[in-house]
């Protein structure tokens, strides 16, 4: 069965995304039609990349590496939850990706931003940095606003058409983890 990972993006006390990645999660389980389960960065400590050998090289001299590569490589296709952080999606995302090289390759990956314009900004630019990894991004994507999306702010309370927007980025991720299945083989 195809495992999908949901990236929970931000370590930051008080964030918003461990509600949109619970609720990414419950949603997504209910379909049944792949194993889903959700990655929190905090759960990994990484700290600022402390391998000495680029990540290309595979050489992981960490256990806090080695650990996350294992986690990374068990999937087939991941769903990023991310916040917008002025204009961009967060470092700590940013250090996690930048930890591993081949893991990600091969792979899909749909997006659930959220901030003040719904996260695109921080999805755009995930999409380039995933790219160069050789990890082909879906086109349909949840855009949550913090104003409308959530009540002051910080209660999440999806509208109604969010559901349908997080069903076709599922959909999405499932066609082409199972496309791109013979390049990972």
């Amino acid at each position: 069965m195809t495992r999908i990972g949901i990236i929970l993006g931000s370590t930051r006390p008080g964030r918003n995304g461990e509600a949109v990645a619970r609720w990414v999660h419950d949603l997504a389980v209910k379909r049944g039609d792949a194993e889903y389960e959700v990655v929190d960065l905090a759960d990994y400590n990484l700290p600022h990349l402390d391998e000495p050998v680029a990540a290309a090289m595979g050489d992981y001299r960490h256990e806090h590496t080695r650990r996350w590569a294992e986690k990374i490589a068990s999937f087939d296709a991941f769903v990023f939850v991310t916040p917008e952080y002025n204009r961009s999606f967060p470092g700590v995302l940013k250090t996690a990706i930048d930890f591993l090289y081949a893991e990600w390759a091969d792979k899909a990956a749909g997006f659930v931003g959220y901030g003040v314009n719904g996260g695109v900004r921080a999805v755009e630019h995930l999409r380039q940095v995933l790219g160069m990894l050789r990890v082909a991004t879906v086109s349909a994507q949840v855009t949550l606003s913090l104003f409308e999306d959530f009540e002051n702010t910080t209660d999440f309370r999806p509208s109604a058409q969010q559901e349908d927007r997080l069903a076709l980025v599922l959909d999405q991720v499932l066609a082409w983890a199972g496309a791109l299945a013979p390049l990972r083989a």
